[in-house]
C-alpha cells in the first residue's frame, strides 16, 4: 500500500493557526486604536459651532474680547474692538516694512495705558515718507494723551534680528519688541495682539484693514491626520497579511525542497 500524498499547507492553513490568529487580534487591537485616533481628529476638523458670518465687524469693547498675556484666538483675528486710554510720552515708535495697499512705507505705533498697569500697542497710521514719520511722532508727544481707538486686533507677528546696518531698526509689528522700547514698564501687563486704528491721526494715512476672510469650517489639516491614521489602520492588517504569506512561503519552499531530495 502506497504512503498518501502529501501536499504543502494552503494560506489559509497557515493563516487559520494559533500563531497567527494571535496576531490578527493584536492587529484588530493595533487598528481599533488608529481608528479611535482618527474619529477623534475627525470631530475636531468640523467646527460644529463657527463664528457667524461678520461677527468680526461687531465693534465690542476689548476688555470682552482678550485678556492681556493672552494669545489672541484664530477666530477673533481681525475682531474691531473700542477702547480707550492715554498715550505714553517718548513711546512713539515707528515700524518699517509697512504695506498699504501694496505700497511699502512706515507704520507709527504707540503705547496705550488703557488700565493702571496695562498696556496696548497700537499702529496708529501710515506713510509712504521716513520724515512724515518722525514729524507724527512729534505732534504725537505734543498732543492730547488721552485718546479712544477703534481698530481691528491683529496677532504678534514675532520678532527678527535687526540689520546689521540699522540695529534700532524695527521690520516686525510685535508688541514684544516695542516693549523693550517703551518707559514705565515695570509690572506692566501688555497684550500679546495689537491693535491696528482704523483711523489715522498727526497727518498719517489710514492703515489699510479689510474685514478678514470668514473661517472654512472644515479643518482641512485634522482632515489630513484622520487620513493618515485611516491608512496605519490599514496597514496593520496588510502587515499580517505580509507576516502570514511569508511564512506560508517559507513553508511550501521548504516543502518542496524536501520533496526535490526524496526523488535524487
Amino acid at each position: 500500500m502506497s504512503a498518501p500524498a502529501l501536499f504543502p499547507p494552503t494560506l489559509r492553513e497557515v493563516m487559520l493557526r494559533g500563531r497567527w490568529i494571535g496576531m490578527l487580534v493584536l492587529c484588530l487591537v493595533v487598528a481599533g486604536v488608529f481608528a479611535w485616533l482618527g474619529q477623534w481628529q475627525l470631530e475636531r476638523a468640523i467646527e460644529t459651532d463657527p463664528p457667524p458670518a461678520g461677527v468680526t465687524e461687531e465693534l465690542r469693547p476689548l476688555t470682552d474680547v482678550v485678556e492681556p498675556g493672552v494669545y489672541l484666538p484664530e477666530p477673533l483675528v481681525g475682531q474691531q474692538v473700542e477702547t480707550s486710554g492715554t498715550w505714553i510720552a517718548d513711546d512713539f515708535l515707528v515700524v518699517s516694512s509697512r504695506f498699504n495697499d501694496g505700497v511699502e512705507g512706515y507704520w507709527v505705533t504707540g503705547q496705550l495705558r488703557v488700565a493702571e498697569r496695562t498696556s496696548i500697542a497700537v499702529a496708529i497710521g501710515w506713510t509712504a515718507d521716513r520724515e512724515v514719520a518722525e514729524s507724527a511722532i512729534d505732534e504725537l508727544d505734543s498732543g492730547p494723551s488721552s485718546a479712544t481707538i477703534i481698530g481691528r486686533l491683529i496677532s504678534d507677528e514675532g520678532t527678527t534680528l535687526p540689520p546689521a546696518d540699522d540695529p534700532q531698526r524695527m521690520d516686525r509689528m510685535s508688541p514684544a519688541a516695542l516693549l523693550s522700547h517703551w518707559h514705565d514698564t515695570d509690572q506692566l501687563d501688555v497684550y500679546r495682539p495689537y491693535l491696528a486704528s482704523v483711523t489715522a491721526t498727526a497727518g498719517l494715512a489710514d492703515i489699510a484693514s479689510p474685514a478678514p476672510e470668514e473661517l472654512s469650517p472644515v479643518n482641512w489639516l485634522n482632515v489630513f491626520y484622520a487620513v493618515e491614521w485611516a491608512i496605519f489602520a490599514g496597514f496593520a492588517f496588510y502587515l499580517w497579511y505580509r507576516l502570514a504569506k511569508d511564512a506560508w512561503e517559507r513553508e511550501v519552499e521548504e516543502f518542496d525542497d524536501a520533496a526535490a531530495g526524496e526523488t535524487t
